[in-house]
């Protein structure tokens, strides 16, 4: 397929280990779109607006991760329902006048939630964390029909957010602390699943509880295995990595950037799944 050649890119720091442009690479490959290039660019919060303000015609849209989802958002000259609803954003589109924000980190999520296998029947989850990318897993997980969540977060105070969506999709949540160490291992053991959604260093006290989950979701891919993700799989649990959902979620990032359905194959084997 000839045409216009058109750029995007994925914004964050640190980005370089980021395999966005390995997956949108191999879509765009596989759909003929000569010319259309994908990037990695370090780009910080405060830098975020004059980077996506300042693209030229060019720049069809950005993948967002850590630390710009929020800032994503607010730049955002239209947002879909489901962003605003969770806060943060990971995608930028192009549109006349501007730019949408979407969250596509909910369908990462509900990818990785159907890879790890959370029964119909699921009604329990825990989230480690209570940042941006656990508004969300809590999204995915109410839609996976989850009614009771245990945030596991440093204080009731950083969680307020998190606590405040879960009860507006109807979820009963609760806050464990990080040093709660017999808690949380009971929350695990209860749990249908657990997802963490913070940084692997930052988790890896919480191994010895978190390796009594059933199924366990990791949105970290680099470095893998998590330190949580090893405990869960040595004591026989299921376990899912980042990589489902960063697939999951550039599946809809890569329609809206091109307007064409997402070669799914090719893009999974661009990145070993």
């Amino acid at each position: 397929m000839t045409g216009t050649a058109r750029r995007a890119a994925v914004l964050g720091s640190p980005v370089a280990h980021s395999k966005s442009p390995a997956l949108h690479r191999a879509a765009y490959a596989a759909l003929g779109l000569e010319g259309w290039t994908y990037d990695a660019l370090d780009t910080d919060a405060d830098q975020l607006p004059d980077r996506v303000g300042n693209a030229g015609s060019e720049w069809i849209g950005f993948s967002v991760t850590m630390p710009c989802k929020f800032a994503a958002l607010a730049f955002a000259d239209e947002r879909t329902r489901r962003a605003e609803l969770v806060g943060s954003a990971n995608t930028l589109v192009r549109i006349d006048g501007g730019w949408r924000a979407d969250c596509t980190d909910i369908d990462g999520m509900t990818g990785a939630l159907v890879e790890v296998g959370v029964p119909a029947t699921a009604d329990r989850a825990v989230v480690i964390g209570a940042g941006g990318t656990a508004r969300p897993t809590i999204a995915a997980l109410a839609d996976a029909g989850i009614t009771e969540v245990a945030v596991v977060a440093r204080s009731a105070d950083r969680a307020r957010g998190v606590l405040d969506l879960a009860g507006e999709f109807g979820i009963t949540a609760r806050v464990i602390g990080f040093e709660s160490g017999t808690v949380l291992r009971d929350a695990c053991t209860e749990a249908d699943v657990t997802v963490s959604t913070v940084p692997a260093p930052a988790a890896a006290v919480l191994a010895p509880s978190v390796s009594a989950a059933a199924r366990f979701v990791d949105v970290i891919y680099d470095p893998w295995p998590t330190p949580l993700a090893a405990a869960v799989a040595e004591a026989g649990g299921t376990v899912v990595g980042g990589l489902v959902m960063l697939l999951n979620q550039a599946y809809s990032q890569v329609e809206q950037f091109t307007g064409l359905p997402a070669p799914k194959a090719a893009m999974a084997a661009a990145v070993g799944l």
